[in-house]
């Protein structure tokens, strides 16, 4: 028998052949079982319910010899089919010829049975080999009895069929050495990810496929694309992993170079031509040369953190660059990028579940799945200060790990702002925008507009030359907010990286375009220090119990936009101390929106000029009369108002 060495040496196509008789298990335990080996990515064979015939179909004995693992399971009338029995001899073959491993499972049938081919599968056995020479008959025994004699899987051992299947996968993990590296055994959730990738890349197919990884900084896309070629990479010729420090290494010889210079991308895919073949230096004197050298490896490549469309036309520009069978995984956070290079199969990474969050939290500050006692309502606390983001959690817990309590509770108050790597992190996706009107609108949407309708910020924006539509729709891209049911929505994160941006435009808030801190918006209200920069003004007023407002707050404002005043707690009448005097007596007229709760006086200021209100909402105020006449008939009014 060839070692397995030797075995290992070869280049599959497959993982596992099963051998079955389709009548017995096809849509029971089959099933299932290729489905958990496609959620683990093991590659197995299917015969897509092939006709089968007495003689053995050319294409299952490829399969056959071309599979690491062949799997038999022995069931009620699998010796009734010669197809199943020929098979067997010819899995029997490979295993002696290049050791090819085999797990015989006895599905519902004693081993004892299979092996000496008694009872009612022996009674199935003698009449499927009526009509057939000696010959056949011994060489089928043989074959039943040494894989029957191979320590296997036997379900009435097992209290569910499920925990078997499981199991059976694992162990063929273990041998095909697919397990992830130690690397990634702490990380929460990676087997989901796994499981939902495995369907995109279709590993079992021939064709030369690029799939793309898609979703905001710090929701774990590097470390997923770490963990698939970590798993994968032994199935493929060759494999390379390109991420930004792989490209900034290549560029060195031509800092300051254009991507789209030829040279640069020649110099490019010599290095990338270098670390596929695992060479120090290659030679190539044209860009046409790569497809030549590479097109018949079976390949996996990840580019990672690119949105560079010269480098990707570099790297891997065609599929039919590559042999079949390659995977290409590019992973992005611009949606667009994967679109506009025509990569169809895009696995969306989303945030974590609440259970998973704080698994993940625990993982980093505890190295354990739960917190110890005394530590749950803090953890979870921390946990949702971190917007369940997997860079927000691993980066907190790692920084209390190893504190006691008291040290904990003095942190939370402290933990409302951005740490240092989060906020580093977060920020590569704002700076990558590279529009300033884009990035005028994640302002706008971080300081004022999160959870808005999207048709509303369309209208409240409307006269913004900021071009809305495709600015909302870039933003979408890059993964900075997302658009749910008719509405935007901005991770906690983001919005208070974006609210952490504005607050650097000035050291004096009445200079900055949005005043969204509570203590600032006191300061410029009550010290009439507000500026023609500020363009909104947004205040929870269940966070005070008074607030002075000068009587000419809103006259050094008077490009003022959005004016949010607001309270989430309408069925709750705290009461406010409001400190707004009756000669207040002015607000802009090019307020678009005017929210103010709770309002304390009967009338708007006289001379309020609402030619450009878009918005107003006045809930819970003491608010008797909105103005005299009729101004903009197009203004949306929210709460119980004479008009």
């Amino acid at each position: 028998m060839a070692s397995s060495s030797s075995s290992s040496s070869r280049n599959w196509s497959y993982d596992v052949f099963p051998s079955f008789s389709g009548e017995d298990v096809r849509n029971t335990f089959l099933s299932h079982f290729l489905k958990e080996l496609d959620s683990k990515l093991i590659i197995s064979f299917k015969d897509n319910e092939i006709e089968r015939s007495q003689s053995l179909d050319p294409e299952l004995k490829h399969g056959i010899r071309n599979s690491r693992i062949a799997v038999v399971v022995f069931s009620k009338n699998y010796a009734s089919s010669s197809w199943c029995l020929n098979e067997l001899l010819e899995i029997v073959k490979c295993k002696k010829e290049f050791g090819q491993l085999v797990i015989p499972i006895f599905y519902h049938l004693d081993p004892s049975h299979v092996r000496k081919q008694t009872g009612d599968f022996g009674k199935i056995f003698e009449k499927t080999c009526r009509n057939k020479t000696v010959d056949e008959k011994i060489r089928w025994k043989e074959a039943l009895t040494d894989v029957a004699n191979i320590l296997g899987y036997h379900i009435v051992t097992w209290d569910n069929e499920a925990s078997m299947i499981k199991e059976i996968a694992n162990d063929i993990l273990g041998k095909i050495n697919l397990s992830p590296s130690n690397d990634f055994e702490d990380l929460v959730g990676i087997e989901d990810h796994i499981t939902r990738m495995s369907s995109l890349l279709h590993l079992e197919s021939e064709e030369v496929r690029m799939v793309g990884i898609w979703g905001p900084s710090g929701i774990g896309k590097t470390t997923i694309a770490r963990a698939l070629f970590s798993q994968l990479s032994c199935q493929f010729q060759s494999s390379v992993f390109i991420d930004r420090v792989f490209i900034s290494k290549s560029m060195e010889v031509y800092s300051g170079a254009n991507l789209v210079d030829y040279n640069m991308k020649l110099h490019l895919q010599r290095a990338f031509l270098a670390e596929f073949f695992d060479k120090k230096d290659i030679k190539i004197d044209h860009i046409g040369a790569m497809e030549n050298m590479v097109k018949h490896r079976k390949a996996l490549i990840v580019i990672d953190d690119l949105d560079d469309q010269d480098v990707l036309d570099a790297l891997a520009g065609r599929t039919q660059w590559f042999g079949s069978g390659s995977r290409i995984i590019v992973v992005t956070r611009n949606k667009h990028f994967l679109r506009a290079n025509g990569i169809d199969h895009i696995y969306k990474v989303c945030l974590p579940s609440n259970a998973l969050a704080l698994e993940m939290f625990c993982r980093s500050a505890f190295r354990k799945s739960s917190p110890p006692d005394g530590f749950m309502e803090l953890s979870s606390e921390v946990a949702l200060r971190a917007g369940n983001l997997p860079l927000g959690l691993n980066v907190l817990g790692s920084n209390l790990r190893g504190r006691d309590k008291g040290y904990w509770i003095d942190m939370l108050p402290r933990l409302q702002g951005l740490d240092g790597k989060i906020g580093k992190t977060l920020r590569v996706s704002y700076d990558g925008l590279n529009n300033r009107k884009d990035e005028a609108i994640f302002r706008h949407i971080a300081c004022i507009f999160n959870g808005e309708k999207v048709s509303d910020i369309k209208l409240l924006l409307a006269n913004s030359n900021l071009d809305v539509n495709i600015g909302l729709k870039n933003l979408v891209d890059r993964s900075l907010i997302c658009e749910r049911f008719n509405t935007v929505e901005m991770h906690s994160l983001l919005q208070e990286m974006g609210k952490e941006i504005v607050r650097t435009q000035s050291d004096e808030p009445g200079e900055r375009e949005f005043l969204v801190d509570l203590k600032d918006i006191c300061d410029v209200l009550e010290d009439n220090a507000g500026t023609k920069k500020v363009l909104g003004i947004t205040l929870d007023i269940d966070e005070t119990d008074e607030l002075h407002i000068h009587e000419s707050s809103f006259k050094g404002m008077h490009n003022l936009l959005f004016l949010k005043i607001y309270t989430k707690k309408l069925d709750q009448k705290k009461e406010v101390r409001w400190h707004l005097p009756e000669r207040f007596n002015y607000l802009p007229s090019k307020l678009r929106l005017l929210r103010f709760d709770r309002y304390p006086l009967k009338r708007l200021p006289s001379n309020f000029h609402p030619e450009n209100l878009v918005k107003l909402q006045m809930q819970q105020s003491k608010l008797e009369k909105l103005w005299e006449g009729v101004h903009g008939s197009g203004i949306w009014i929210y709460g119980d108002l004479k008009t």
